[in-house]
């Protein structure tokens, strides 16, 4: 299952990747905007929002890509690693 993670904090992404291997996930995460999200988003099974550390606008482009493309959001308020956990432990079963 491959994920997309937008949001989080930048020294939390190798946690962030270990988290996702250990549920047999390949993930990209996005700890902040840099450059044109659309073009490196791909095609994954679930996009995961962490709201609290993203823009608004980095939101509605998440938003708009995943409904043009079916891809599944979850969101959370939290970008710790718990919340990843519990999020991963929903999807990926």
């Amino acid at each position: 299952m491959s994920v997309v993670i937008i949001g989080g904090n930048e020294c939390m992404v190798c946690q962030y990747e270990k988290i996702c291997k250990n549920y047999g996930c390949k993930a990209k995460i996005f700890a902040k905007e840099n450059g044109c999200l659309r073009k490196k988003l791909g095609n994954p099974d679930l996009m995961i929002l962490f709201t609290n550390t993203v823009s608004h606008k980095m939101v509605n482009t998440a938003i708009s890509e995943a409904k043009k493309n079916k891809i599944q959001v979850a969101r959370t308020h939290s970008s710790s690693a718990a919340a990843l956990t519990d999020v991963l432990e929903t999807y990926c079963k």
